[in-house]
């Protein structure tokens, strides 16, 4: 999937539609791709009504979808899995009707074989693609 910044609430609604019942999502790419504004439009789409920003600093913002719950992590400035293991990503990620995850090539081994596998690549300033398997 190609797609535009325009586009965003088009693949954040497309993404959800095909994925909404996967509980971990995990986002691999560059800084400066999207993951965050793409996260806070899927947010938008699943009813999320409160300001969604980057966990960059407190790893881990939580967030009420209508009544369930939804984790956003960004293990960026975790320096491995033993850290990520004290912040309680593994119960988080386990009591979150869905998690979605920035950055989790900082602790894999924390991932369920399950997870969304969601690569964005940076096409141009304007272009993103997404590339997904499961």
């Amino acid at each position: 999937m190609t797609y535009t910044i325009g586009e965003i609430d088009k693949i954040a609604a497309q993404l959800l539609s095909q994925f909404g019942n996967q509980p971990i999502w995990a986002f691999y790419a560059p800084m400066g791709a999207g993951k965050t504004t793409l996260i806070a439009r899927i947010c938008k789409q699943m009813g999320i009504t409160d300001a969604v920003s980057s966990p960059t600093f407190s790893i881990m913002n939580e967030y009420d979808a209508q009544g369930k719950m939804v984790y956003h992590m960004d293990w960026y400035r975790l320096a491995d899995e033993a850290e990520a293991r004290r912040t309680g990503v593994e119960a988080a990620m386990e009591e979150a009707a869905i998690c979605f995850i920035e950055w989790p090539e900082k602790a894999p081994a924390l991932l369920p074989a399950d997870h969304i596998h969601i690569q964005i690549e940076i096409l141009d300033p304007e272009h993103r693609r997404i590339i997904i398997t499961s």
